[in-house]
């Protein structure tokens, strides 16, 4: 399968609610927070913690992430960060897709962090 076909397949993934990544980021192993937004949309305001890697930047970063945790893909409205799933899932990765992406993570009063620190 190549790249395209990889970021476009209709593969069901897995989607999760704001207050569901809230809690799951108290359990051990933390799952790991990947935005996939471009930096200026991570710097205006991100979850605490995720790492920035544009969906056009995946491709040839994906051996930064780690294998053997969760991996939640944050984008601004679970479009691009369902995209990013479907390719990492495609790799062997295991994901789930923040629904609604940073839209209802802020609609549900969850913190925000700026700047581009993680």
């Amino acid at each position: 399968m190549n790249f395209i076909s990889r970021i476009f397949s209709t593969a069901t993934i897995q989607q999760i609610d704001p207050g569901q990544v809230q809690d799951r980021m108290t359990q051990t192993p933390r799952p790991f927070l990947l935005d996939v937004r471009q930096p200026i949309e991570y710097r205006e305001g991100h979850i605490s913690g995720a790492e920035l890697i544009s969906l056009d930047e995946l491709p040839g970063k994906i051996s930064r992430l780690p294998k053997d945790r969760e991996l939640i893909c944050i984008c601004q409205s679970g479009s691009r960060s369902s995209a990013a799933a479907r390719q990492l899932n495609a790799a062997g990765y295991t994901t789930l897709n923040l629904r609604g992406g940073m839209t209802a993570w802020r609609r549900a009063g969850l913190p925000v962090k700026k700047g581009m620190g993680r």
